[in-house]
């Protein structure tokens, strides 16, 4: 082991290292590479975030590895003729984390919350509910303003997640304080950028298939020291191992390597009209957002910053999607036609442009290499690091100009889309709006066919790839490294950790 390793990991020790309590069977420690933002399904948007509910908040339905989705507190489910209303069968004997039972009331009390609670961002993706109808104490109707082919994946996801009717309804906004959900772990503490606690919920319907008495999450944002405390022993598991730490976590016989290819993808946003911060040549004039799609070689950047791992991107979905527009495909890059672009916008000498970046290894290494890039073209990029869920709460709140940040990716396109470009969408941060564009991804959502889904989401790419609000760059391979003790860890393209049925074998 280099001098450099040791040297890291005996400065890590004291901060990270955690002993189970001697009560404690096995405290599964899990290294995320940043901090989640609010513990509140409605209000949160973090993807390590929703990692921590996978253990903490159960969801009307799950999905499979294959993006196949099946039950979860939703036990069966029918769609009426015409798709105006699903019929669910909810489960049996489930308790929130607060004793709360889980019923038809309950959920008819999440969807409320999800639709009307003036801080949430849900409000988008449950659109289409236009009422309940709880039939009986298990089960209950969502009537439709008409068809909506997205409802189910957004079902298995945050806007499908129940919290107590009780401990939301005290708490308010402050909810994501102290959590209440009905998952195989409670709340148990929180320390910010340190550790997020959760405790086995022994009154879990699900309790056999769990097998670690707590879990410890902890925010660890550079990949070389995450992979030092995995090798050291301070942590059982890490995810998004660094692509260039591969050969050093494959060569070591007591770590195993998982991956998934992910569903989402990595770009630059921009602020075209979040406040007044959005009314700036970046914001207004899409000509130096096209030069500087046209600075960036995305085949060389994978190259440079992910030997080859990851796959170039210049759409919300990878080109191996049913759902990509071959029609579109990546251009190479053009440093001409950049400064021609910057030269018609009237910046033939060049302009600055300021970008939050995360403060973690991968996505700055991304964007020092973008920023040379750029520099070739007379795009001046500076660089601004933020701890991640800063450069969120920023983000949404129109205090940036750019922002190079990523989106874990959904089963269905619609959620890699709709809440991003739509005038009223959840977490459509650069406020972008075209009536145009609001009108294809309505359409998606309700139309008859996948043919028909797939010929509105090519019409809406080219419109996107033109007005650029999001400069997409890559797409991820999701990569878990593991302790050899951890058994039965499944990996998923969601990029969630599931521990239903995953042992420790010392």
């Amino acid at each position: 082991m280099s001098q450099m390793k040791k040297a890291i990991i005996t400065a890590l020790v004291g901060a990270t290292a955690l002993t189970a309590s001697p009560a404690l069977a096995k405290d599964l420690r899990i290294a995320l590479q940043s901090d989640a933002d609010v513990l509140d399904p409605d209000q949160s948007r973090t993807f390590v975030g929703r990692i921590v509910y996978a253990s903490l908040c159960d969801k009307l339905v799950d999905i499979t590895p294959d993006l196949e989705i099946i039950p979860q507190l939703a036990t069966s489910w029918s769609t009426s003729e015409d798709g105006t209303a699903i019929t669910m069968q909810l489960r049996e004997g489930v308790v929130f984390h607060d004793g709360t039972p889980f019923n038809a009331e309950a959920v008819a009390a999440n969807i409320d919350r999800s639709q009307t609670m003036d801080e949430s961002r849900r409000k988008s993706e449950l659109a289409s509910i236009t009422s309940t109808e709880v039939t009986s104490d298990y089960e209950i109707v969502l009537n439709l303003a008409g068809p909506d082919a997205t409802l189910m994946a957004q079902l298995a996801d945050r806007a499908g997640m129940m919290v107590s009717p009780t401990a939301s309804a005290a708490a308010g906004t402050d909810f994501g304080l102290n959590p209440v959900c009905s998952g195989a772990f409670s709340f148990t503490e929180r320390v910010a950028q340190d550790k997020i606690v959760l405790t086995k919920f022994a009154d879990y319907w699900n309790a056999e298939a769990i097998h670690f008495d707590s879990i410890t999450f902890l925010p660890i944002p550079d990949t070389t020291v995450r992979l030092a405390n995995l090798q050291a022993g301070d942590i059982d598991m890490l995810e998004r191992l660094n692509a260039t730490d591969l050969t050093q976590a494959n060569d070591d016989p007591d770590i195993i390597v998982d991956s998934a290819v992910s569903l989402g993808y990595q770009a630059i946003t921009f602020n075209i009209n979040n406040g007044p911060r959005g009314d700036n040549p970046w914001g207004n004039d899409k000509r130096l957002r096209q030069a500087l799609s046209y600075a960036i070689d995305r085949e060389a950047l994978n190259q440079v910053v992910f030997e080859g791992a990851f796959a170039p991107g210049n759409q919300p979905f990878p080109s191996t999607s049913p759902w990509y527009n071959q029609s579109l495909p990546l251009e190479a890059r053009d440093i001409e036609k950049a400064k021609a672009l910057l030269a018609e916008a009237g910046f033939a000498d060049g302009l600055e442009l300021e970008v939050q970046v995360p403060n973690s290894t991968e996505p700055l290494a991304v964007m020092q290499v973008v920023q040379a890039m750029a520099a070739e073209a007379g795009i001046d990029i500076k660089l601004t690091s933020k701890e991640f869920a800063t450069l969120l709460a920023d983000q949404s709140a129109g205090d940036y100009t750019a922002s190079q940040i990523g989106w874990s990716g959904r089963v269905d396109p619609d959620g890699n889309n709709h809440p991003f470009v739509t005038t009223n969408g959840g977490i459509n941060d650069s406020k972008y709006s075209d009536p145009k564009m609001d009108e294809l991804m309505d359409a998606a959502r309700v139309a008859g066919s996948t043919e028909e889904r797939k010929a509105l989401y090519d019409e809406a790419m080219t419109i996107l790839l033109d007005d650029l609000n999001r400069v997409f760059l890559y797409h991820v391979n999701w990569i878990w490294a593991y302790n050899s003790n951890m058994k039965g860890f499944t990996p998923y393209p969601d990029g969630m950790i599931r521990l239903e049925n995953v042992t420790w074998e010392e």
